[in-house]
């Protein structure tokens, strides 16, 4: 994980040993569940998208596709650890709390489940969405100052920003 080099398996190789490291160190499951499924993948996926040197709008989309999937993921193994249904838990509230806001807004009806499992799913996404363009961002940046730009395809209002 200290060596930064461009060979051709660097990403998994540092990936794998990353999750002995972590499962060595803690071996607590909600612990490398988090950090591999939602840290571990999605740098996996944006190393892999790049050294490919695919398109950043699709290197973003793919990227939260993975972080959103591994976020649920996380917490299905986060709601068996602790024997509570935690979706249950989120969509109740939120059920919970579009009710509230129609109400106060004068409208006097009680939103679907399906209408809660769409809106959470679109938040979740755009949640994930925001930060691995963020995250691209950053290491887009971070990589330029390192002096590696010339290995990276990045977008032009980027390019003249950095």
């Amino acid at each position: 994980m200290g060596r930064c080099s461009w060979k051709e398996n660097y990403g998994s190789n540092d990936y794998a040993i990353a999750g002995l490291v972590w499962s060595a160190e803690s071996l607590d499951l909600s612990d490398i569940s988090l950090v591999q499924l939602k840290h571990g993948l999605v740098g996996f996926t944006m190393g892999s998208f790049w050294r490919s040197g695919a398109n950043w709008t699709v290197s973003v989309l793919l990227c939260a596709t993975v972080r959103a999937l591994g976020s649920v993921v996380y917490v299905l193994i986060t709601s068996f650890l602790i024997r509570e249904n935690l979706f249950a838990l989120i969509t109740m509230n939120l059920h919970a709390a579009l009710t509230f806001i129609f109400t106060a807004a004068g409208i006097y009806t009680v939103p679907s489940m399906e209408a809660i499992y769409a809106i959470f799913s679109i938040l979740v996404y755009i949640n994930n969405g925001c930060f691995t363009f963020l995250l691209h961002i950053l290491y887009a940046a971070f990589l330029s100052r390192l002096g590696m730009k010339a290995s990276l395809t990045l977008p032009r209002w980027l390019e003249k920003a950095i």
